[in-house]
């Protein structure tokens, strides 16, 4: 009898800690799928205020026509890859348009009255609030993604995450020569 106590006790403790360790992958799994969308819903707003920049770009700059279109090009291509691509090929297209606002924003300086006008250092202000939103949320989702992949890899949490297909996150990381300066010329 004592036996069967012993082995009942076992089976419970294990059944427990076994509970205890998918619950606690599947909230940080769901952790790193809302921090993701939170990257998703900054890159939006950052889409959506690009165009206002560049027509108001246009009116002033408007032999710069080439930068312009690589900005729209930049713009275009990020969302296309936010739909379905990979942290990583997300990552690239967010710097290169980065790296093409970057260029208009010092192309600005040499028009002074576009970089009087209003509207410009309105759009040039919520720009930068949101770079600085998207870089909060890219390091949120990179801290997700860290607890819930070394959570994965740890005892007792691995004994249940690879039979249940838990594989790990990857990270939004840098392209590649984005932390390089952009090269502005005139």
């Amino acid at each position: 009898m004592t036996v069967v106590m012993v082995l009942a006790a076992i089976v419970a403790v294990v059944a427990v800690v076994g509970a205890w360790s998918y619950n606690v992958l599947v909230r940080d799994r769901i952790r790193c799928d809302g921090a993701w969308a939170q990257i998703d819903v900054q890159l939006t707003r950052r889409y959506d205020l690009i165009p206002n920049l560049v027509e108001t770009v246009k009116g002033y700059a408007a032999h710069e026509r080439d930068l312009l279109e690589s900005v729209t090009r930049a713009r275009s291509n990020a969302m296309n890859t936010a739909r379905g691509g990979s942290p990583q090929r997300q990552a690239e297209a967010e710097d290169a348009l980065t790296a093409t606002l970057a260029s208009v924003f010092a192309v600005s300086e040499a028009y002074p009255d576009l970089k009087a006008n209003q509207n410009f250092l309105a759009l040039q202000e919520e720009l930068t609030s949101t770079e600085d939103r998207v870089a909060f949320a890219r390091q949120f989702y990179n801290d997700a993604v860290e607890r819930f992949n070394a959570r994965i890899q740890t005892v007792p949490s691995n004994l249940i995450a690879g039979p249940l297909g838990f594989t790990p996150r990857e990270f939004f990381e840098a392209a590649p020569g984005a932390t390089n300066p952009t090269a502005v010329t005139f």
